[in-house]
């Protein structure tokens, strides 16, 4: 048996460290002590204490899920990274993204298709493609996604780029080579770039 030495909150927030035997042994969120009704002098078994915790680590790990997800959307790999960063158990991190996919909070298929309305008219197909994958989005629903989304083919595209950048400026190897270096960074080929590149400058190398 254990018994409940104090009960301190922390700040004015809804946290309050939980102190058995005189030792801290914890953090708890005040949601989780008001269910059990928890107050000083009382006692409970090791066990109850183990449960006390798991519980309260699903609850903190969801709630934190859920004030983040309310700034922005995320794909279920960029949460799950930010809930590991904050040191939260493995299980309490699959609790809740399997909790909040249920309800609808986390969804790959729409952060892509977000993803894709916000950034399509200032990137490539590939680079967006690229972008996708590295937040976790598998590539059968990137190219799903990419298809339903996007209308331009890629060398209009790169084209429409292109025209805007070189407006009053000479085709020149100066901003020939700026040129490349700008379409590359929105993810276009080399092949994409040389091709506008002669299809503006009139079949110049």
């Amino acid at each position: 048996m254990r018994v409940i030495t104090e009960i301190q909150k922390i700040g004015k927030g809804e946290r309050y460290k939980l102190f058995l035997d005189d030792d801290f042994y914890g953090i708890f969120e005040a949601e989780i002590l008001a269910k059990h009704h928890l107050k000083s002098g009382e006692s409970y078994e090791d066990e109850f204490f183990e449960e006390l915790t798991k519980e309260n680590g699903d609850y903190a790990c969801f709630n934190r899920s859920l004030s983040l997800l309310e700034k922005s959307m995320k794909s279920e790999k960029m949460l799950r990274n930010y809930l590991r960063e904050k040191a939260y158990p493995k299980e309490c991190i699959e609790n809740a993204c399997e909790k909040l996919k249920s309800y609808g909070y986390i969804d790959d298929e729409a952060f892509a298709e977000n993803y894709i309305s916000i950034y399509g008219d200032s990137k490539s197909r590939r680079k967006l493609k690229i972008d996708l994958i590295g937040k976790g989005i598998s590539e059968e629903i990137i190219d799903v996604k990419l298809d339903e989304c996007l209308s331009d083919n890629e060398n209009e595209k790169c084209l429409k780029f292109a025209e805007k950048f070189m407006k009053n400026r000479e085709y020149d190897l100066k901003n020939k080579q700026k040129l490349y270096n700008h379409l590359a960074s929105k993810g276009f080929t080399y092949e994409d770039i040389s091709n506008v590149w002669r299809e503006l400058s009139n079949g110049r190398d």
